[in-house]
């Protein structure tokens, strides 16, 4: 069953609900999708606690492109000498996007069109990047002599490698979208118009994991890697013995795997 949530006051911001899987869909068409001051906080208020009920979450952008990044117009109409003001803008974006990336649900972004700047920022912070063949991505701050704000700096480094990033915030180059399939950015590559479609296949998969697990591999894996050996050994351990708890259905599940691979090697009936 599909319901629209979407109010008055989350115009930015549409939300569908499809049964366990809420679709997001930033509805700034007009503007690429960029972010504004607006825009991010409702986007914050959604992922603190817009999705109950949820199991999977599905990011996606009005219009042709995912998202053009930060909204350079409202940016230069706000200057402020003052660098504090400058500095709690770049941490609501990081608080805003922790939420995301280190939330309860593991979120699906589909992108096409633009990702630049802080769209691709955003679309780090996902957890599975569905990518139609229209899709480039570009981080354009050197020549707008500005800096990543929006963890960009933090998060892409770890997805693509500190020296790609280097190289696209110097020259401006723009990564393709058969480059960043190659690269692990783009986890599917879709044809274009194809990608919400694919995405609601992953979004149901994922759903029908438990909901400790889902958790635990959004907010562990990441951190478990950045960790020293023993710490990370540790923390995992932990982690398992955790999951293993919360899911007390987990006795089924595994009893289930086992069913379905003795019926898959059983000979047929003649």
């Amino acid at each position: 069953m599909t319901t629209d949530i979407s109010t008055a006051a989350e115009r930015l911001i549409e939300i569908q609900r499809e049964d366990e899987i809420a679709l997001v869909k930033l509805n700034r068409a007009d503007k690429r999708n960029a972010i504004n001051d607006a825009l991010l906080a409702e986007l914050a208020a959604v992922f603190s606690d817009g999705l109950e009920g949820a199991r999977a979450v599905i990011l996606h952008g009005d219009g042709e492109h995912f998202c053009a990044g930060l909204d350079l117009f409202e940016l230069m109409s706000k200057r402020s000498p003052d660098v504090l003001a400058g500095m709690r803008r770049s941490r609501a974006w990081h608080r805003t996007f922790d939420l995301i990336q280190y939330g309860e649900l593991p979120v699906i972004s589909v992108l096409k069109g633009g990702v630049i700047g802080g769209g691709f920022e955003l679309a780090a912070a996902t957890h599975v990047r569905v990518v139609e063949r229209s899709a480039f991505f570009q981080l354009p701050e050197g020549q707008r002599g500005i800096f990543l704000g929006g963890s960009g700096s933090v998060r892409i480094p770890r997805l693509i490698g500190a020296s790609r990033v280097t190289e696209m915030m110097l020259t401006g180059s723009v990564l393709n979208v058969n480059e960043a399939h190659q690269i692990g950015l783009a986890h599917y590559v879709v044809d274009d118009g194809a990608g919400l479609a694919k995405a609601r296949e992953l979004a149901q998969r994922i759903a029908g994991n438990a909901a400790a697990t889902n958790y635990a591999i959004i907010n562990g894996i990441n951190r478990i890697s950045e960790m020293p050996v023993g710490e990370g050994l540790f923390a995992e351990t932990m982690i398992t013995a955790m999951t293993r708890s919360a899911n007390t259905d987990a006795a089924k599940r595994i009893a289930e795997f086992f069913d379905g691979r003795r019926n898959q090697s059983a000979p047929s009936a003649t």
